[in-house]
């Protein structure tokens, strides 16, 4: 520890021997006033403390007021950081050592490449041994449209029966009856029924306002319409032998 004196100017230096870049804390018995100095840079002040530095290799005066006392004879020691007389010739260079090469990014690539493999493999193998499954013969289109309208019928909790009976019965009359198509809009189909197939019609509107109007469709007997539904599909007579 460095006690520098002068008309009763008190400082302590930390550390007792700096080098040159080291942070010096200077510490006055009240708040200094520094002079301006291109010897050394202040880093923070607060209070009754300093923290300046230096970077040339030589002592430094700090100079200024404190307590009313105006003081010029601080001294700060500083030392350099090479030896004595270095010739301050650069290190000779040596060259960069190679990096080695990386080994995980490899081994992850290899083991993408395994699993693809396998995974195509087991596709291959797979294929070989499928068996086809049975086909099952479509429902004839009556028998489908009355099976749908059965279904609809016995589960009152069945999500947007109208909408689902009203593509059941477009469905069946396209397969049915060619020039009453699938793509053929509701008042298109209205307009191509024959008067006993109103019922045709009640099915479709009533889908249509479930599918598209905000208040739904409007309150109706849904079980007697499916039933008139059911009429649509016309009965087999047997053939007498």
């Amino acid at each position: 520890m460095i006690l520098a004196l002068f008309l009763l100017v008190t400082a302590t230096i930390q550390p007792p021997a700096p080098a040159v870049g080291d942070l010096i804390t200077v510490d006055f018995e009240n708040a200094p006033v520094l002079d301006k100095s291109t010897a050394y840079e202040v880093v923070a002040q607060q209070g009754k403390r300093v923290v300046v530095r230096t970077f040339e290799p030589k002592p430094f005066t700090i100079t200024g007021t404190t307590g009313g006392v105006r003081f010029a004879d601080v001294v700060v020691p500083v030392r350099s950081v090479l030896p004595l007389n270095d010739p301050l010739t650069p290190a000779p260079l040596k060259p960069p050592r190679e990096a080695a090469m990386p080994r995980r990014p490899f081994v992850a690539i290899g083991l993408a490449a395994l699993a693809a493999l396998l995974a195509w493999l087991a596709v291959y193998l797979r294929s070989r041994r499928r068996v086809d499954a049975p086909v099952v013969p479509a429902l004839p289109p009556q028998e489908q449209f009355r099976r749908t309208v059965l279904t609809l019928r016995d589960d009152p909790r069945a999500p947007r029966r109208w909408a689902a009976l009203a593509d059941a019965t477009r469905a069946y009359l396209a397969a049915t009856q060619p020039h009453l198509g699938a793509e053929l809009t509701t008042t298109e189909v209205c307009a191509r029924l024959s008067v006993e197939q109103g019922v045709v019609t009640e099915i479709l509107r009533q889908g249509d306002y479930e599918k598209f109007s905000p208040w739904g469709a409007p309150l109706a007997n849904f079980d007697a319409i499916a039933d008139r539904a059911l009429a649509l599909i016309p009965v087999e007579r047997e053939v007498a032998a």
